[in-house]
């Protein structure tokens, strides 16, 4: 089948847009001459700017009911000749469906209604790896590839708005950056504040690292919150936009933080990551790299996901150690850089 337009929809977050990129890559490789538009909740396209892969990226608001009816107009007259969901969720169902596209593929895990809005439904295997997941909704295209690692492409622009952000943080380029990452969407997923700033407190006194404490715009509360509890200075950065964190990733000795978006996107561009799991499986969600650890108990959430906990003081996340998430930590530092450059003052 050949193929010149081409709609795929992506509502999810940053972290889940990201792994979608080698889908878009071999959806593009097997069809270059294909105009390739992406459609994503607003505040994750800048993930895909710069992506070469891409032709047109859409972000998506939740809006009115007439706006949304102007947007479905505007995809009829897109005459898509295919559309691919990777969101598997009702509001992407219809906008496939209402597309007018004589292809649409999506998944239906749940067996809803939607599935009668895809021409082909794509079953997910139970243990697969997202990324997986989505190269195998490209299978009813006669497109079987492996999954490649997600990417991210910076600009020079990009590069130069990091370097400027360091400098206003006063951290030193002759120093071991390290970035530590202590929000997440939903709080069972989040590793306790107080042992992030234990964990910099030892990172400083035994490796000499300077300490970023990343996080979204709206935790820079919980940022500052583990900066008061460490006894070493630590330096909060919550105000850098996608591309300007994964800049500064990029020249971090190291990261380490719960499963998130700012994960997937330090190990995108290349730095090496330890992922603290709990609730999520890292077998689905894991961080995709040459240089990636994840630290994981393996319980079985599955009756208490969500809303709440009944584990209380022995949840997953409360079961990974200091110690443990150190002793990868001291690994992968060995291996990232010569023990004489780890105690530069």
């Amino acid at each position: 089948m050949s193929l010149r337009n081409v709609l795929v929809i992506k509502l999810r977050y940053l972290g889940d847009v990201l792994l979608a990129t080698p889908a878009l890559r071999a959806l593009k490789a097997a069809h270059p001459l294909a105009r390739l538009t992406v459609i994503v909740n607003r505040g994750t396209e800048e993930i895909l700017i710069g992506n070469p892969d891409v032709d047109e990226v859409v972000p998506l608001e939740k809006t009115s009911l007439m706006a949304q009816m102007r947007l479905v107009s505007r995809l009829r007259r897109r005459q898509f000749d295919a559309v691919i969901d990777l969101t598997d969720a009702d509001r992407s169902a219809f906008l496939s469906w209402a597309s007018g596209a004589r292809v649409r593929i999506g998944f239906n895990d749940e067996g809803r209604w939607r599935g009668r809005c895809y021409t082909a439904v794509v079953r997910g295997g139970p243990d697969g790896h997202r990324i997986e997941r989505d190269v195998a909704a490209l299978q009813p295209l006669g497109i079987t590839t492996p999954g490649a690692m997600p990417r991210l492409w910076l600009s020079a622009d990009d590069e130069r708005r990091a370097d400027e952000l360091l400098d206003r943080l006063g951290v030193r380029m002759d120093r071991k950056i390290v970035i530590l990452q202590p929000g997440a969407r939903y709080w069972f997923k989040a590793w306790p504040a107080e042992r992030f700033a234990e964990l910099a407190d030892r990172l400083i006194a035994e490796y000499g690292c300077q300490i970023l404490v990343g996080g979204s715009r709206g935790e820079g509360d919980l940022a500052r919150q583990v900066a008061g509890y460490a006894k070493s200075r630590l330096i909060p950065m919550t105000d850098a936009s996608v591309k300007q964190f994964a800049a500064v990733a990029k020249r971090a000795i190291l990261f380490i933080g719960n499963d998130s978006g700012a994960m997937h996107i330090a190990a995108a561009v290349g730095t090496p990551v330890i992922g603290l799991f709990g609730p999520s499986n890292p077998r689905e969600w894991g961080p995709r790299g040459e240089r990636v650890n994840v630290l994981y108990k393996g319980l079985d959430c599955r009756a208490c996901f969500h809303p709440t906990c009944t584990r209380g003081e022995l949840n997953c996340m409360r079961q990974i150690s200091v110690e443990a998430v150190l002793k990868v930590a001291a690994d992968m530092l060995r291996q990232a850089a010569p023990a004489s450059q780890l105690r530069t003052q």
